[in-house]
């Protein structure tokens, strides 16, 4: 049987619960969990995400200058091309010279800064013909203060008991609260939102603060969509409850814990904390997103070294087995040492793309070995016990067929430790395809290093 086929009557057992999936974290029962409405788009499944910001993209920044580099983020492995918004930019109280990109004028229009209809429509097409899916940022809790609306139909915005529109957040005065109960602003929101699919074929939507807007309505937009062709909607969010309408979610608290590690405020023990936080509010079947960083937290709160240090390949070892789907912000693939200014022009420095081979050997695996997939179809998570817990971060990720064993050093110092659970076997170095067995005796490990090991069984 072919792998497409094969891979195809997999997705559709599993989904149909004809095939199950033991988990030794299993999700255990929490009054957080609800049932989803829809499937995710069978190409999901084993997708990774690549965050792209057009403005700090390319001396350009440009649409045109971006679809040039396609061909290299296919040969990477990426998957799904994320956008950040590409409307145009309130000018009325702009934060810096270029504002926000999540201050929108127009839903329905597109930034002249980076380019016209013509150009966007070809970054889609030739992303599509290349393998990769294009989803857009939308961002339906709040406008610029100029936008379109305000003029049109103010009645879609909150207003103070002076009449007088009024920011989300106080550290938000650049957009204004649209009033997210009234009916007709959802539709003519989700209107907008077809509009970019049927237009342009995109492929779904990441939802900015999706927390702040009602789930109902991202369950009637999504509905909506569906007419259309099959969406994949990712929530900025850690709410159980959207996953009612969304497919994939924020790892905040994970996210939150690496960080504090890499900052010297946290301990291994402190993942155990968050991983099982995380099993025990979503189900199995939802998709999580797990990051070393983003637009977000590379402008604010600094560049990969800042964060995590020695240890900042480690963490995107983690990231990309651990549990979900991993992201990838524009520029780590040459290492984004920077925080990129957020309403200013501030190019990547992409120098000599020294990560690329990292990145691309991450993403392999992420995308063909079954235990590391999105939802039921993954593999189970199974951490491992060592006699060094302190500075070893080891675990399991169990397939049908295949597992996937991550051993992470995370202190200064080589490491010779054992696992206490017992553990043999022979394993494949994913980085340089040596045979790494495994006993009972000791295992050597250098400082801030991982192995990234797999292997085909028969049965678990």
């Amino acid at each position: 049987m072919k792998r497409a086929t094969l891979f195809s009557f997999l997705f559709i057992l599993i989904f149909s619960g004809i095939l199950s999936c033991n988990q030794h974290h299993d999700h255990h029962s929490s009054s957080d969990k609800t049932e989803s409405q829809f499937l995710p788009p069978e190409w999901a499944v084993n997708a990774n995400i690549y965050e792209v910001n057009i403005r700090q993209y390319s001396p350009e920044g440009t649409f045109a200058a971006f679809t040039e580099d396609l061909p290299r983020l296919q040969e990477m492995g990426v998957r799904i091309l994320w956008l950040m918004p590409i409307h145009p930019i309130g000018e009325l109280n702009r934060k810096g010279t270029l504002g926000s990109y999540y201050s929108i004028r127009d839903y329905t229009a597109i930034n002249p800064e980076f380019g016209d209809s013509h150009d966007f429509a070809e970054l889609v097409e030739t992303a599509q013909n290349l393998g990769m899916k294009v989803i857009l940022d939308w961002v339906a809790n709040h406008t610029a203060w100029d936008a379109v609306w305000t003029e049109s139909n103010p009645e879609f915005y909150l207003t103070d008991e002076d009449g007088n529109f009024f920011p989300p957040v106080d550290d938000w005065e650049d957009v204004i609260q649209l009033d997210v109960d009234n009916r007709d602003m959802w539709e003519a929101m989700i209107q907008a939102m077809e509009y970019w699919v049927r237009e342009y074929n995109i492929d779904g939507f990441r939802a900015d603060v999706a927390y702040m807007v009602p789930t109902e309505f991202w369950i009637t937009a999504r509905e909506r969509l569906e007419a259309f062709k099959p969406v994949f909607m990712l929530a900025e969010a850690e709410e159980p409850e959207l996953h009612q309408a969304f497919d994939m979610s924020y790892t905040w608290e994970l996210a939150q814990t690496m960080r504090d590690f890499g900052a010297g405020n946290a301990t291994l023990a402190d993942f155990d904390t968050a991983l099982e936080n995380n099993f025990n509010r979503f189900h199995k079947r939802d998709f999580r997103m797990v990051f070393t960083t983003n637009h977000d937290e590379n402008s604010w709160q600094g560049g990969d070294r800042d964060l995590y240090g020695d240890n900042f390949e480690n963490m995107a070892v983690f990231a990309a087995t651990v549990w979900g789907m991993p992201l990838i912000y524009n520029g780590q693939e040459s290492g984004l040492n920077k925080q990129l200014e957020f309403f200013e022009k501030d190019e990547i420095e992409w120098d000599d793309y020294r990560y690329q081979d990292f990145y691309t050997t991450l993403l392999d695996i992420n995308t063909r070995n079954q235990a590391l997939f999105n939802g039921e179809i993954g593999g189970d998570f199974k951490k491992m016990s060592t006699d060094r817990d302190e500075n070893i971060f080891s675990y399991k990720r169990i397939g049908h067929h295949e597992q996937v064993l991550v051993i992470l050093n995370f202190s200064n110092e080589q490491i010779d430790f054992q696992f206490t659970d017992g553990h043999e076997g022979t394993w494949t170095n994913v980085f340089d395809g040596s045979e790494m067995p495994i006993t009972s005796g000791m295992v050597s490990i250098d400082p801030n290093s991982y192995y990234l090991l797999e292997r085909v069984y028969m049965s678990h």
